[in-house]
């Protein structure tokens, strides 16, 4: 049993972590938190300057919004960060004291093998347990 999982969601794929919440449900100890953190990706410097500058800023309140009408709960926080996503998830997760990371994986395919996925690179770097989904 964990005391804080973190479940890293994908901005563009929110209503398929039923499954990984219901998994880490299953994990936390019965005082435990639960935390969902989903990850935007910075704009290129070159493309963000077309937009206005609290663009990021209304983007992250969005997703957050939808994010906790579609996921959220009493016992879920939903946390919203502009970053890389496997730097931004690990970092978030050691500094807040996560002991868990329940992430969901594809079927690798050529890009990946090239790149590494973002749920493998997770595996490799976490200061904690990671159990992962497909």
């Amino acid at each position: 049993m964990y005391d804080h999982i973190v479940v890293p969601v994908a901005p563009d794929h929110i209503g398929e972590y039923f499954t990984s919440l219901d998994v880490a449900r299953r994990l936390l100890s019965k005082a435990g938190r639960l935390s969902v953190l989903s990850v935007l990706e910075e704009l290129p410097s070159y493309v963000g300057s077309y937009f206005p500058s609290d663009q990021i800023k209304k983007n992250l309140v969005e997703l957050k919004d939808a994010i906790e009408t579609e996921l959220g709960g009493e016992d879920v926080d939903v946390h919203v960060r502009s970053g890389h996503p496997t730097n931004t998830i690990l970092a978030w997760a050691e500094k807040n004291n996560a002991d868990c990371i329940v992430v969901s994986s594809h079927r690798p395919g050529l890009p990946d093998l090239l790149l590494g996925s973002t749920a493998a690179r997770v595996v490799r770097h976490a200061q904690c347990a990671v159990v992962v989904l497909r």
